[in-house]
């Protein structure tokens, strides 16, 4: 069976030029904004919009419009600015879910790394007799030595250097990607993930281990300037009744701002999270839908109580 790349590559490799008649020609600005305006959307200022246009792709911004239309067609009223301004929101969103996101990866990379060299010693992570599954640590163990070869930082070299290649594990997690952390963490023997929970959070290491999973999937989507707003998330954290019956959505994304606030243990980094939050919220409260993102009636008081 051939992978999704290779098919691409197939396609193209033996692609008639006749068959090139099948796609759309490229559009211009000019000829994007006419597009917009033949599907009912009010262009207030040309100049503005071509300019928007020349710096953002047509069809990254144009998503920001999939809830003001239907069938093709802008719902009436919808401006260009309408559209502009939910892509400028979701910017400035993405950035501060980074930001807490950043803080939770850090402490899991010192947490999960501190226990397995103290449990197992500082190479405790390649011996696979400490992980659950065999065959997923020895894909860990592939995914991390191509991680350590392609690495240009520093601290790998100098234990090329000085250790013949070895890399204890307070290193190696730091070369890691977040989802190979996570997968790491899984991995783990129950009694370790508990050990880790217990220690460091209010919440069950099932719980963790899931949480974990769906932050490095909100991380790569941010990291690679994805739209978060009006998204369903196809990675969802697990729940407990409670925060179920609070209306919390587990795949929209105020349910992982909900995860993000049981893990971040500062509380004042957690209130200015909150506090600038509100504030963005705020900025675009007349072209953000709430429920597009998840956030119910009272979000406030749940992310500050």
């Amino acid at each position: 069976m051939r992978t999704k790349v290779g098919l691409l590559l197939f396609r193209r490799n033996s692609m008639d030029p006749q068959d090139s008649v099948a796609l759309k020609p490229p559009a211009t600005f000019e000829s994007q904004l006419q597009i917009l305006k033949s599907r009912g959307l009010i262009i207030e200022d040309e100049d503005l919009a071509i300019r928007a246009l020349q710096r953002i792709n047509y069809y990254r911004l144009s998503a920001y419009g999939l809830s003001l239309k239907r069938n093709d067609q802008f719902f009436e009223g919808v401006t260009f600015s309408q559209i502009h301004a939910l892509y400028e929101f979701d910017h400035r969103f993405r950035y501060l879910i980074m930001d807490m996101t950043e803080q939770v990866e850090i402490a899991f990379r010192t947490q999960i790394s501190y226990h397995i060299a103290h449990t197992y010693g500082v190479l405790g992570h390649l011996q696979s007799v400490h992980f659950e599954n065999e065959g997923y640590h020895s894909l860990f163990v592939n995914e991390l030595d191509k991680e350590v070869r392609r690495s240009q930082e520093i601290f790998i070299k100098y234990h090329f250097d000085k250790y013949g290649g070895l890399i204890p594990v307070w290193v190696a997690v730091e070369v890691l990607s977040f989802g190979a952390l996570s997968k790491l963490f899984s991995n783990m023997k129950s009694i370790d993930k508990n050990h880790i929970a217990k220690t460091n959070y209010r919440a069950p290491a099932v719980y963790l281990e899931s949480w974990l999973k769906c932050l490095s999937y909100i991380r790569n989507i941010c990291a690679h300037y994805g739209r978060i707003y009006n998204r369903p998330l196809t990675s969802k954290p697990r729940l407990n009744d409670q925060s179920k019956k609070m209306g919390i959505q587990q795949n929209k994304i105020f349910a992982d701002i909900y995860v993000l606030k049981q893990l971040i243990p500062d509380r004042d980094k957690w209130s200015d999270f909150v506090i600038r939050l509100e504030a963005l919220v705020s900025a675009y409260e007349e072209v953000v839908e709430l429920e597009r993102i998840g956030f119910p009636g009272n979000w406030e008081d749940i992310l500050i109580k």
